[in-house]
């Protein structure tokens, strides 16, 4: 796996050896950044949930974001996001938060441009913590949350305060665009 654009297009990141983490493959980040970017999106201030490998993060630093926030639970994901941050030269521009994604949006201090969720396909807590998100105030009024899920599972055309602007396809993976 690879950072696709940016200062560190190219990078090699590492990638847990382990099957709980399934991380955001080059092609669908390449997608989603294009997508962002045609939209005029505000890339400065980031929120990785279920961070996994960082690689959005990174991939959004790379690319000239100011800072990112990633959130993951799971040690040894935290363990390799230390390690790519570093590699990278990117841990004085981001923070890891290794917890619980919905405990860890209670304690966070910032508002953010663009919200990226990766969660487990099947994890139940994904609408509740999107709902959060909308109703926090922890993203910028004309800010963006990006939402990996099964393309097999559309995701609502409204959670809370969010609406569903557009739902792309990539093979098994689906992205859906929220603001």
């Amino acid at each position: 796996m690879r950072v696709t654009g940016g200062t560190l297009r190219g990078t090699t990141l590492l990638v847990p050896k382990t099957s709980a983490t399934r991380p955001t493959t080059d092609r669908v980040r390449e997608a989603i950044f294009s997508i962002l970017y045609s939209a005029n999106a505000d890339l400065s201030r980031v929120l990785d949930l279920y961070a996994g490998t960082g690689a959005l993060a990174i991939e959004a630093l790379s690319r000239g974001a100011d800072t990112a926030d990633l959130v993951e639970r799971a040690p040894s994901a935290c363990a390799v996001i230390r390690k790519n941050l570093d590699r990278t030269g990117m841990s004085a521009r981001a923070r890891l938060y290794c917890g619980d994604v919905q405990g860890t949006l209670a304690r966070l201090d910032r508002s953010y441009s663009v919200a990226f969720l990766d969660p487990p396909y099947a994890d139940p807590q994904v609408a509740i913590v999107l709902a959060t998100l909308g109703a926090s105030g922890l993203i910028a009024v004309d800010g963006t949350i990006v939402l990996e899920h099964a393309h097999g599972r559309p995701p609502p055309a409204m959670i809370g305060a969010l609406a569903l602007q557009s739902d792309r396809r990539y093979g098994d993976t689906g992205v859906a665009f929220y603001q």
